[in-house]
């Protein structure tokens, strides 16, 4: 008879690493339903708080050459190029327009993350002189 001891991952970590999440959103996705039930479909995430919008992409197999990321105005488009071997279009249309400068995306095994920064809208108020 043999004894092993089990080591509960809770045990030594309190967040998920994001090729975990990637792997359950490929198999949740392949089964046929949706990811974590949230009504989306598998493969990518959206969330949101005040000041930014998080879209974590999985895009197994390509590497930062191989994707476009393009914005206008409050649409974000995800594409990967000609010649890549796992094509990838995707787009979202954002509630607001996103500040390019402060936005910023990053790829970590199999898993693209975009933090979109939300553009504040400018006042276009003007005082008029009495006469």
């Amino acid at each position: 008879m043999f004894f092993t001891p089990v080591i509960r991952r809770a045990a030594y970590t309190h967040a998920p690493r994001s090729a975990d999440l990637a792997l359950q959103r490929f198999l949740m996705g392949t089964l046929g339903t949706t990811a974590g039930g949230s009504g989306q479909p598998a493969g990518y995430t959206v969330t949101q708080d005040d000041k930014h919008t998080t879209l974590q992409l999985d895009v197994p197999g390509l590497s930062r050459e191989q994707l476009n990321i393009t914005i206008e105005g409050n649409v974000v488009k995800v594409q990967s190029v000609e010649g890549a071997p796992r094509s990838v279009q995707r787009a979202w249309e954002l509630a607001q327009d996103i500040d390019t400068a402060a936005s910023t995306a990053k790829l970590e095994n199999g898993v693209l993350t975009l933090t979109l920064a939300r553009l504040e809208p400018a006042s276009k108020a003007t005082s008029l002189t009495i006469h």
